[in-house]
């Protein structure tokens, strides 16, 4: 790994590294249902909430905080309604919800964007967009430190033909200074091959609050290289962006399992704050004409993909993050 970089200063740092360094006592994890939502609590608190009305064209968390509180990612533009947005702000992406999972072809239909996105970008052009429904949702499983919330979709077109399923499956947990997600996504070809197609739009994304935006240099990969342009488009076991946020300084982190398809992942990470690991737009991210990212899923078959999202209160190294990424490729 090379010329490894760090974040803030060194007292942050030797405070911090309890975090990635020596176990911290884990905060107990409760998990609350109402209606088409599941609220996630650390102690007590609010963390995130999983997000699954059949009103939507996919499920998603929002908002994700740090165990302080800070909400690193944006409110979709406002609370869950788009329509209270900026269309003319920049980077308004009104598809482009806290945390969520979708590509921009699957089977020809678009997952990644949502119709709501013609009635701001009228002139951009492509595929018809599918929608997921809730197929089935197992009862939330928590354990005291840790809970789970599972559960399936399928994959639909705009006329409700089903092109397959999708699992979803999170698993929360932290401590007086973090919080994690570690994140499963399978794919089932259930109703014939399932075709993925080679595009950026996808897969798993986070959308950043603004102050996490924007500065390059507060954009790292596990490669050691920093900012978008080294970053976009380029294989890493994980990136990381910190920042500012109401006075407070906070990371964000995905790591990619070595248990992932097509681990090391490409990242398509842009200092606007889309913040996402796709393993599929090999030709885009390269410019090549003669490679090809796209894959097909055999029926009958599935394809996982496993993500870990850190979230830390303070600043920390590169060195720590390595570390922690370490532990979890290990199983822990």
């Amino acid at each position: 790994m090379r010329n490894l970089t760090s974040f803030g200063n060194a007292a942050v740092l030797a405070a911090l590294a309890l975090v990635y360094c020596a176990p911290l006592t884990a905060g107990s994890v409760k998990l609350v249902r109402s209606g088409d939502k599941i609220d996630v609590l650390v102690d007590g608190r609010p963390f995130t909430t999983y997000y699954f009305s059949p009103e939507t064209a996919k499920p998603y968390l929002m908002p994700l905080r740090s165990a302080s509180g800070v909400v690193v990612t944006r409110g979709f533009p406002v609370v869950n309604d788009v329509s209270a947005g900026n269309p003319k702000g920049p980077s308004f992406e009104p598809h482009q919800r806290p945390l969520y999972f979708g590509h921009g072809d699957l089977d020809g239909l678009d997952f990644w964007q949502e119709p709501v996105f013609d009635k701001y970008y009228t002139d951009h052009g492509h595929q018809a967009y599918g929608h997921m429904l809730l197929k089935a949702l197992d009862k939330p499983a928590a354990t005291g430190d840790s809970a789970t919330i599972r559960a399936s979709f399928t994959l639909n077109s705009p006329n409700n033909r089903v092109i397959g399923d999708e699992t979803q499956s999170f698993t929360f947990g932290g401590d007086r200074q973090t919080r994690t997600i570690d994140c499963e996504f399978v794919l089932h070809a259930t109703n014939g091959p399932l075709d993925i197609g080679d595009t950026k739009e996808g897969t798993f994304a986070i959308r950043l609050t603004p102050e996490l935006s924007a500065p390059h240099e507060h954009m790292l990969n596990s490669n050691g290289e920093v900012g978008e342009k080294a970053i976009w488009g380029k294989p890493a076991d994980w990136v990381s962006y910190s920042g500012t946020v109401g006075g407070k300084p906070v990371s964000v982190t995905i790591f990619d399992s070595p248990k992932s398809f097509r681990h090391p992942t490409t990242w398509h990470a842009r200092a606007y704050g889309l913040f996402a690991a796709n393993p599929f737009g090999i030709r885009e991210f390269s410019g090549d004409p003669n490679k090809d990212g796209s894959w097909t899923i055999p029926e009958g078959k599935s394809l996982t993909f496993r993500y870990r999202v850190v979230i830390s209160d303070g600043q920390i190294s590169a060195a720590q993050i390595s570390e922690a990424y370490r532990h979890y490729a290990g199983g822990q």
